[in-house]
């Protein structure tokens, strides 16, 4: 195939685009968790040359939603329990920390950043638009840290950003927009008051446990309600 253009910043516009792609499908489930990834059957029915597909996968290795098999090739991360447990406590902790900080030095011009964020958020929740409702769910905690201060605590959550998305995926599943909407509302309503201990509290009682998420998944449910 001849998908790659002369100029470099072009190819790599591209190698990102098959990225966000291949990234948006195994966030929503269309790519399974451990489903192996042939690169020749992606290149064909996307498009593009394997190089792309390639390059695009391995970028999604560094992220930690697809890891390579010796001798097998590339499969999508299934999480373990243990993984989701790692998840979890690892987001709790980041965004607790980023809840209480936003909380203490927020202004006018972040409150309106925050509420406008919340309220894309609930417009797609009610939409049933649940591909776009998870990632502003997960934008809309990008944005909390953010807003905390802390450039290294933002370089850290967005290393791990991506797992989150997918653990905010696997707990907002099919729930309706007053679960989605009614999970976020204190939390975003207790930063903007500027009430700290408040919203560190918050922040983790919004994290649904992984335990939850198991037991649907066991239960054979695929969805779980859930607060993101």
């Amino acid at each position: 195939m001849t998908d790659v253009p002369s100029e470099s910043i072009d190819r790599r516009s591209l190698e990102t685009r098959a990225a966000d792609l291949l990234r948006r499908q195994i966030v929503s489930g269309g790519l399974a968790a451990g489903e192996r990834l042939i690169e020749v059957a992606l290149a064909e029915r996307h498009g593009l040359s394997r190089g792309t597909i390639r390059a695009a996968l391995r970028r999604l290795v560094e992220e930690g939603l697809v890891c390579h098999v010796p001798y097998t090739g590339y499969q999508v991360i299934d999480f373990s329990e243990h993984d989701l447990w790692e998840l979890y406590t690892l987001r709790g902790a980041l965004e607790r920390l980023g809840s209480r900080l936003a909380a203490s030095r927020i202004d006018a011009a972040g409150i309106r950043e925050l509420r406008a964020a919340f309220d894309a958020l609930c417009e797609a929740a009610r939409s049933q638009d649940h591909d776009r409702a998870d990632q502003l769910d997960r934008s809309l905690h990008v944005l909390i840290i953010r807003l905390s201060g802390h450039e290294r605590l933002l370089q850290h959550y967005l290393r791990v950003a991506n797992q989150f998305r997918v653990y905010i995926a696997l707990s907002n599943r099919q729930v309706n927009a007053r679960q989605i909407c009614d999970s976020h509302r204190e939390l975003v309503d207790s930063i903007c008051a500027g009430e700290a201990e408040r919203a560190e509290r918050l922040a983790e009682a919004n994290i649904l446990p992984p335990e939850q998420i198991l037991r649907a998944e066991r239960d054979g449910a695929g969805r779980v309600g859930s607060k993101g």
